[in-house]
């Protein structure tokens, strides 16, 4: 690869000229105009209905764990349609590129769509949804009225979403990375890569990755001090099991990850040589810091969705789960080998037989426990009244999908395999057959099976097996052709083929990919029609529409701002069956006042500094980098002296919230 001359640094804007703006590309000057107009009809019906002060103070500026979830599963769903469109752009290039066409994408821009896709669909949709769905749901099944750090929470969700914001910038605003998902050196240094495009990757991840080890923290803290009286580390819920577990790793290896990225950067920035090819510098040690974050991701996205299984399954067979405690160790378990898995990264580096051989036992290892789970979640359903749902269906389907990736990724630990398909498309079908059927089905099992409690009414059944169907029909339409290819030993990160016989195999990858397209589209269309039948839909059992087993169940839907009027005793797992089989009578009078924390602007305050400094850092306009800076520190250090961070719900608002919801489980009886 040339190395490309840098632009032009200046005294006031740096390296940001009028050149930076991709007025050549006619792909991204029409996306520019749609989101243009999208976004300015968009502020204009905000504007319109005057709904400015009340996002304001009811959501922007919340630390409500509910609605903190609510939002990162929106920022998760829209930068979901970006990644997606990036994929089907992908798809369609490697369909055209045969007999001598050079497709429609540039190697430029493909090499930018690629890095995009990756980075956006782990760390901006993955990444959100997870932690949303995680915010949302652990404090009531534990039997808290909030996390333990209720304004950390807010200012995570919008240093997440600094991030995206950042990211998506570089859509219009220069360019983005050249360099793959997790931008290997030399290739991601200063003399290959002299553009912003890297510059936008490193800040975009340090600023989001903040927030994300921020939550990690809270979250740990609210599930080991705030659970209920009587819930013991072994009575609780298997979801909030698998989410203590996925935020000790996301504590354990962010922090990595931020230290691998700053030591680029001091390498682009400053000219030090940890990474290059020369003076002493040493590439490989990037690929050996980047993955012992890179591989425990894996496990942090796809741990909580294990537990999403775990609930759904115990629910819709109408039982309790099959194994729990065996559960527990093989989360525990998966969570202790994640770190050890990553050594299959060496073998990039040409070591022994001794690291290879340590690398396939290590990796065949983690697959027993995650296999465990899969059995207790098939006993679970032997003889059980399974109701085929929405969010058991899910279920199903990540099982058949999920197995099959499992084993491909076994095959794969078997070195002299790995030599072969590492660097094929085999690797692609595999990791997506995991992250799709397995993050993404559980996050949509998850969505149709706790949105009743966030809002409500259920989703709409129709829609939603539409949705189903195309994603399963379309991810193995999609992903099938790429194992085989992946055999044949087509190399992966291509951007076009000599050989002509390969084309029908990326031509029905191609159509697979729309299948997937039309199922998401069906997922929009569910919410939409939902939303417009949301009287028809609506959840008339007083909260507990599928008869439900964990504490989030016992509350009204939506769950009232202080989710519990009297924090719950626990006696047993399944913590509101066993209350259901007990004969539970709701308290009905005797409430007290209720202490809650206070709305505060300055989560979205320093995190707006904060995105400023990430693109001043991007173009190297230092003068503004100093003062966003300062403001940040200036701003934190104001906000320690806000004493205004708590309040009291009073008694008689309780009193007539709780009336409210005895009406209404009486008229539903």
């Amino acid at each position: 690869m040339t190395p490309h001359p840098s632009p032009e640094t200046g005294p006031i804007l740096g390296k940001l000229s009028l050149e930076a703006l991709p007025l050549q590309e006619p792909i991204l000057v029409i996306t520019f105009i749609g989101v243009a107009l999208g976004g300015i009809a968009v502020l204009g019906l905000i504007t319109k209905f005057r709904l400015w002060g009340y996002l304001w103070t009811e959501w922007f500026t919340t630390v409500d764990h509910k609605r903190i979830g609510i939002m990162y599963m929106i920022l998760g769903l829209v930068m979901f349609l970006r990644g997606f469109a990036d994929a089907i752009m992908m798809r369609l290039q490697q369909a055209m590129a045969f007999g001598g066409s050079e497709g429609y994408l540039t190697p430029h821009h493909y090499d930018q769509v690629f890095t995009a896709h990756g980075v956006i669909m782990i760390f901006f949709v993955a990444m959100p949804f997870i932690t949303g769905l995680m915010n949302y749901i652990v404090p009531l099944q534990i039997g808290a009225r909030d996390v333990s750090f209720p304004f950390l929470n807010n200012f995570s969700f919008w240093m997440t979403t600094s991030g995206a914001v950042l990211t998506m910038i570089s859509l219009f605003v220069g360019e983005y990375a050249q360099t793959g998902w997790l931008a290997y050196p030399p290739l991601s240094g200063i003399s290959y890569s002299p553009n912003v495009g890297v510059d936008y990757y490193i800040w975009g991840l340090q600023i989001a990755g903040v927030g994300t080890t921020l939550s990690g923290i809270n979250l740990i803290v609210t599930i080991l001090k705030l659970r209920a009286p009587g819930m013991g580390l072994m009575k609780m819920p298997i979801f909030t099991w698998t989410s203590l577990c996925s935020n000790i790793l996301i504590v354990a290896s962010f922090p990595i990850l931020t230290a691998t990225l700053t030591l680029l950067a001091l390498d682009r920035y400053v000219g030090t040589n940890f990474f290059t090819n020369d003076l002493g510098g040493s590439p490989m040690m990037y690929v050996n810091l980047i993955w012992i974050w890179g591989h425990p991701e894996v496990y942090i996205l796809i741990l909580p969705l294990f537990g999403v299984f775990s609930e759904v399954t115990s629910t819709f067979s109408g039982k309790r789960l099959f194994g729990y405690t065996s559960m527990v160790y093989a989360t525990v378990c998966i969570t202790i080998l994640s770190y050890v898995v990553w050594l299959h990264h060496f073998f990039t580096m040409g070591s022994g037989a001794s690291v290879n051989s340590f690398f396939g036992i290590t990796t065949m290892v983690i697959s027993i426990p995650t296999g465990a789970k899969l059995f207790n979640w098939l006993f679970t359903m032997y003889r059980g009244r399974i109701r085929f749902e929405l969010p058991m269906m899910w279920t199903i389907a990540f099982m058949l999908t999920f197995v099959i990736g499992g084993m491909t990724g076994v095959l794969l630990a078997v070195p002299p395999a790995d030599f072969v398909l590492h660097n094929s498309l085999f690797l692609i079908a595999h990791f997506h057959n995991v992250i799709i059927g397995g993050v993404l089905f559980g996050l949509f099992a998850a969505i149709n099976y706790w949105w009743p409690k966030a809002f409500g009414y259920k989703l709409d059944v129709f829609w939603g097996k539409i949705s189903f169907w195309c994603w399963v029909i379309g991810f193995w339409v999609a992903f099938t052709p790429l194992y085989i290819l992946g055999l044949m030993g087509v190399t992966r990160r291509m951007r076009m083929f000599d050989d002509p016989s390969l084309q029908i195999w990326f031509v029905i990858a191609g159509i697979g990919a729309l299948i997937v397209a039309a199922g998401i589209g069906a997922m929009l269309v569910q919410f939409g029609v939902s939303i417009w039948r949301r009287k028809e839909l609506r959840d008339t059992s007083g909260g507990d529409p599928w008869d439900g087993r964990t504490l989030e169940w016992a509350t009204s839907s939506p769950p009232p701002d202080y989710n519990f009027a009297f924090t719950p005793v626990i006696h047993d797992l399944d913590a509101w069956y066993d209350m259901k089989k007990r004969g539970h009578q709701r308290p009905v009078g005797g409430y007290r006042d209720i202490h809650m924390p206070s709305n505060t602007g300055t989560g979205m305050i320093l995190s707006g500094f904060c995105l400023v400094m990430g693109f001043a850092l991007v173009w190297h306009i230092w003068w503004l980098v100093a003062l966003s800076f300062a403001a940040t520190i200036a701003g934190a250090i104001y906000h320690t002296f806000n004493y205004k961070r708590d309040f009291d719900i009073p008694a008689a608002t309780v009193t007539a919230v709780e009336e409210a919801r005895t009406r209404q489980l009486a008229a539903g009886a």
